[in-house]
C-alpha cells in the first residue's frame, strides 16, 4: 500500500516561509496528478495547489497564488511546497494526496503555524 508522508511543518512568524515536502512509498508516485491541500480548525478540507505528472503547477488557491510554489521529484518520488509570505491564516495542517483517480489513503499531515 502506498503511504505518504509530510513533513517540514512548524512555527513561523508572519511573513515567514517554510518549505514542506510528501515522500510517497509506492511508484504510483510518478504517473499521478498531485496535490497539496490543508484543513484549518473547524474548516473544510481545501485544496491548495496541484501539479502535473511532468512538473508543471495547474492550479493554486486564490489565497495562495502568488506566495506558494508547488514542485515534484519524480526521481525521489516526492513533491514539494513552498511557502512564502505566510500568514497567520495559512495556519492548517497540510497534506499530499494524488487528485481523482490517483486519490490515496491520507496521510497524518504536517502542522504549519503562523503566528507572532
Amino acid at each position: 500500500q502506498v503511504q505518504l508522508v509530510e513533513s517540514g511543518g512548524g512555527l513561523v512568524q508572519p511573513g515567514g516561509s517554510l518549505r514542506l515536502s510528501c515522500v510517497a512509498s509506492g511508484n504510483i508516485f510518478r504517473s499521478a496528478v498531485m496535490g497539496w491541500y490543508r484543513q484549518a480548525p473547524g474548516k473544510q478540507r481545501e485544496v491548495v495547489a496541484t501539479i502535473s505528472t511532468g512538473g508543471s503547477p495547474d492550479y493554486y488557491a486564490g489565497s495562495v497564488k502568488g506566495r506558494f510554489i508547488i514542485s515534484r521529484d519524480n526521481a525521489k518520488m516526492t513533491l514539494y511546497l513552498q511557502m512564502n509570505s505566510l500568514k497567520p491564516e495559512d495556519t492548517a495542517v497540510y497534506y499530499c494526496n494524488g487528485l481523482g483517480p490517483w486519490a490515496l489513503s491520507w496521510g497524518r499531515g504536517t502542522q504549519v503555524t503562523v503566528s507572532s
